[in-house]
């Protein structure tokens, strides 16, 4: 069973991003609450002040799966939609392999033996 990555790039109304992200926690913890979520957040990007860059992590498609049918992905929609959205990209990744960052020396490896 392969772990789920999604990354997405969210652009809304500069003067709004703050307050999206303060309402927004509600939705982040229903979804960090669910059943194979492993990580769930939504952040401002320090380089873009109307995007919101969002990470999940989830055990399984399965675990995905219910995720966009339940309460907790739909309330998240409806939320961010009324924030003055002008753009939005995700993508989903299917992990096949994953690893430390670093080695037993300590040095940054893009190796994943």
């Amino acid at each position: 069973m392969a772990k789920i990555v999604i990354s997405a790039q969210i652009d809304l109304d500069p003067a709004q991003r703050e307050e999206a992200l303060k309402k927004g926690k509600v939705h982040i913890d229903a979804a960090l609450a669910q059943p194979g979520c492993i990580a769930y957040d939504w952040s401002a990007d320090g380089n873009d002040p109307a995007r919101v860059n969002v990470f999940e992590e989830w055990e399984s498609e399965e675990a995905l799966a219910a995720h966009f049918a339940g309460q907790a992905y739909a309330g998240m929609r409806d939320h961010i939609g009324t924030f003055g959205l002008t753009n939005a990209v995700s993508r989903k990744y299917r992990v096949d392999a994953e690893g430390p960052v670093y080695n037993a020396e300590g040095v940054a490896t893009e190796a994943f033996d």
